[in-house]
């Protein structure tokens, strides 16, 4: 028989369990386009999860930042840090654990970061026929 103190921190999110699901709420409320997971575990030793999204434009691309920002400070996350806000093409938020790379549909195709990590690219992007409105 398990001990009840172990079955009940298996059912309690870890930190990054819970600032995992608040990127991937935030992007779906967001209207991210064609998010990716990628498990780091045992990949690298900076991250446990990258996740790379497209959005329409800059602003776009400006508001989930924010976003992100505000859920995953709220999900545990001491130390957010945000790099290429102010450029607009991607944007890079380091949350610890978790890794956003935010990029407008064209940017995104040019870095491929998915490949690195063995993956292909989503269908829209690969074909250059992601809208870029």
């Amino acid at each position: 028989m398990e001990d009840p103190d172990i079955a009940r921190r298996k059912k309690t999110p870890t930190v990054t369990e819970r600032m995992l699901k608040a990127v991937e709420t935030v992007l779906d409320d967001d209207q991210a386009m064609e998010p990716v997971v990628i498990d780091l575990n045992g990949k690298a030793s900076y991250a446990d999860y990258m996740i790379i999204a497209s959005g329409r434009n800059a602003r776009h691309l400006g508001a989930m930042t924010q976003h992100l920002e505000e859920k995953l400070k709220a999900a545990g996350s001491t130390k957010v840090r945000i790099e290429g806000k102010s450029v607009g093409d991607w944007v890079l938020i380091d949350g610890g654990d978790v890794i956003v790379h935010l990029f407008r549909p064209e940017i995104r195709k040019q870095y491929a970061l998915e490949k690195m990590w063995g993956m292909e690219l989503p269908a829209e992007t690969a074909s250059g026929l992601a809208a870029t409105a």
